[in-house]
């Protein structure tokens, strides 16, 4: 059981990763054309964020929970579901990621920021990737 746990605890971690990679990455690029900061304008880095956010959009829209959410509370489940939700760092990092509200709220606030990352995509152009440049 505790194997389900750790899992658990690692998919909370990721989650967080996540978020904070769309959240700050929106900052970062804010900053960064502003400072102009040439990383930022890194096309990969730049079609994975958008990626990112249009996923979260996307599933807000079609009210499709979110498979990492899913998959730890599974995970939780199967190592027997304490009162605790695992431990101190998950607990914590789930503190953080989740607040309740209604549904409608979540999915606005995520159409919006999603709007914002394409607003910057739009222009604050990331630079095409050079020929045989990967």
């Amino acid at each position: 059981m505790l194997i389900y746990r750790l899992v658990a605890d690692a998919v909370v971690l990721l989650h967080a990763a996540f978020v904070a990679f769309v959240i700050f990455g929106l900052l970062l690029i804010v900053v960064g054309l502003a400072l102009r900061w040439r990383w930022v304008r890194n096309f990969w880095f730049r079609v994975l964020h958008l990626l990112a956010i249009a996923i979260v959009v996307g599933q807000a829209w079609s009210q499709v929970h979110c498979p990492l959410t899913t998959l730890e509370n599974h995970l939780r489940v199967k190592s027997g579901g304490t009162t605790y939700p695992g431990s101190f760092i998950a607990y914590w990092l789930h503190r953080w990621l989740f607040y309740d509200a209604e549904p409608w709220v979540f999915t606005l606030c995520y159409t919006v920021f999603g709007a914002l990352v394409l607003v910057t995509f739009v222009f604050g152009r990331p630079r095409w990737p050079r020929a045989g440049y990967v």
